[in-house]
């Protein structure tokens, strides 16, 4: 059996960004998930995703990992951030941009 804790530390270690969304960077299946790429995109950052349509245990894992009951999840060197409103205030506030360089 997969252990979704280790592999969701492993990925978030493993890249300076990382977001767990619905679809992929190319074609967010969901609004919210689209907003965090057009934010990411905007900042002209190198990041990972993980599409957690193609995992349900892995969106379950996610969402108790965190304790956050939305997607999509942000991580940032390792901490987790939060959502789509969240980076859109923290975008706005000009502390995103800190935070990812």
């Amino acid at each position: 059996m997969i252990d979704h804790h280790q592999e969701i530390e492993k990925l978030i270690k493993a890249n300076k960004i990382f977001i767990f969304m619905k679809g992929d960077r190319e074609h967010p299946l969901c609004g919210f998930s689209a907003i965090v790429m057009h934010i990411m995109k905007e900042l002209k950052v190198e990041f990972a995703t993980f599409d957690v349509l193609s995992d349900q245990g892995m969106r379950q894992a996610i969402k108790d990992f965190t304790g956050w009951p939305t997607i999509p999840q942000i991580f940032i060197n390792g901490e987790f951030v939060g959502g789509s409103d969240i980076a859109q205030e923290l975008y706005e506030s000009g502390e995103l941009q800190k935070m990812v360089q």
